[in-house]
């Protein structure tokens, strides 16, 4: 299946489901990579961060966690089917590999919160087996988490310590890690244990849920968001002027 090129970022034009799929048939085959969920944010950080950049063109899948790129992909006569979530795809992963007794791997976020991820995912999903550790340690100990992890005979794993330190953990310990497919999740563990909010259906389907977040967390993300949209609004029109649309 053709990549969808917008701006500087390649995705597969997957919906949730066919992403499951995907992963499953690759863990099935023996093929080892890992998927990136690529949102406006970490769309023009990738602008900024050649390192960043290479790591999500080098993906096995990358997909788009963002309805304004949803969107704009019709723009340029191209078609994204639908946003595919950090937090929707843990749990759908968790789905089925409970199914077919795939081990999980957690890493990221505060013991409490990684904790209570690993507590609500086994409750909901019955048999999955889970192992978890939080998000804070040194680069020094970076590779003994990795051993950890490749102890633990993990399929998937899923990585939540924020763009672009998630990505350079997995991008440096990918030859100690044993996992089949590496998945950077950014805050989605605060979501799945219930300490933050996410963001009403209706809200998420508008492109809004940016604002959402912001209403939560202005300090922390005020300038990321502003600054981002700003400039990928910016980019767009720009590519757009340039180029006629396909009918």
């Amino acid at each position: 299946m053709q990549r969808v090129r917008l701006l500087n970022g390649q995705f597969d034009p997957l919906t949730l489901p066919q992403t499951v799929d995907a992963v499953f048939r690759r863990l099935d085959e023996g093929q080892r990579g890992w998927l990136c969920t690529v949102n406006v944010a970490v769309l023009m950080m990738m602008r900024a961060d050649a390192r960043l950049q290479a790591f999500v063109d080098r993906a096995a899948l990358v997909v788009a966690d963002g309805q304004p790129l949803v969107w704009c992909a019709s723009w340029f006569g191209q078609s994204l089917p639908e946003r595919v979530t950090g937090v929707d795809l843990v749990d759908a992963l968790c789905v089925r590999a409970a199914a077919e007794e795939r081990r999980v791997y957690l890493l990221g976020a505060a013991e409490e919160i990684i904790a209570e991820t690993a507590r609500r995912l086994r409750a909901r999903h019955a048999n999955l087996c889970v192992e978890y550790a939080d998000g804070y340690f040194t680069t020094a100990e970076a590779a003994a988490r990795a051993e950890h992890i490749r102890a633990s005979g993990s399929d998937l794993l899923f990585v939540g310590m924020g763009v672009p330190r998630q990505e350079h953990f997995i991008e440096e310990q990918w030859h100690r890690l044993g996992v089949g497919i590496a998945i950077g999740v950014g805050g989605s563990f605060d979501v799945l244990a219930g300490m933050r909010a996410r963001a009403p259906k209706w809200v998420q389907n508008i492109g809004m849920e940016w604002l959402f977040r912001l209403i939560q967390e202005p300090r922390r993300l005020f300038m990321r968001y502003v600054v981002t949209n700003s400039q990928f609004v910016w980019l767009v029109l720009c590519a757009r002027l340039k180029k006629p649309r396909i009918p």
